[in-house]
């Protein structure tokens, strides 16, 4: 299936309504990203059911040792498809910072070590930038998203959105650092954005709706 036409910067319209219900395992433990993926994907994809990892039976997760975003995305998906059975949507992303040469990128979310702690991470990222001024402080959230169906089909697709360093955490909407990064053309952080203002210009938006129409060309019948 070919996804709708649509001008640049237009959102996709819903795919595949009418057809019978199919299931995808989205790769997460986490609940918070599991809700955001789940209401980017719905109005996308109105008959696919979206499980998340706490929906099937436990199995063991592979450590994210992959240099790339692709990499760790493409690892916790193909482990998915083995233990269950289930087309698996993955995704890895994190924020890379210009003033530390792009990190921490795919250590993000340990970025201050285990356990993870979204307010240790920006306490210490703030920490590191605190000399930083206005025009150094830029950075990227990158979301590598990845879909793999069992039989090997793998399909990969990238969001980015710049932005910048806030001085200190604004909000506490969203999850991760986003209380401290504002987008590019927005006065106001992630944190601070309603959920459906944040997908329409988060990386991860920008990908999943780049997805969309590949989740409905691959996904079987259940």
């Amino acid at each position: 299936m070919t996804s709708p036409t649509a001008s640049p910067g237009a959102t996709p319209g819903p795919v595949g309504k009418g057809q019978a219900t199919r299931r995808v395992l989205l790769a997460t433990h986490n609940r918070k990203k599991l809700v955001e993926l789940d209401r980017i994907l719905r109005p996308l994809l109105p008959a696919v059911e979206v499980l998340g990892l706490d929906d099937v039976p436990a199995y063991d997760e592979p450590a994210e040792t992959e240099a790339t975003f692709a990499g760790n995305a493409l690892l916790k998906a193909r482990t998915a498809v083995a233990h269950t059975g289930l087309p698996a949507v993955a995704d890895d992303s994190g924020l890379c910072v210009d003033a530390l040469n792009g990190m921490p990128g795919v250590l993000s979310a340990r970025w201050s070590g285990r356990p993870k702690d979204d307010a240790r991470n920006n306490w210490l990222l703030l920490e590191q930038l605190a000399d930083v001024p206005d025009e150094r402080r830029g950075a990227a959230f990158v979301a590598c998203v990845v879909l793999v169906v069992p039989g090997g089909s793998e399909h990969v697709v990238e969001g980015r959105v710049g932005g910048s360093i806030a001085h200190a955490p604004r909000a506490d909407g969203g999850f991760g650092y986003d209380p401290l990064f504002v987008p590019e053309g927005v006065t106001r952080t992630f944190a601070e954005l309603s959920p459906e203002e944040k997908d329409a210009v988060s990386h991860r938006g920008r990908a999943l709706r780049e997805l969309a129409p590949l989740l409905a060309a691959n996904l079987p019948e259940s």
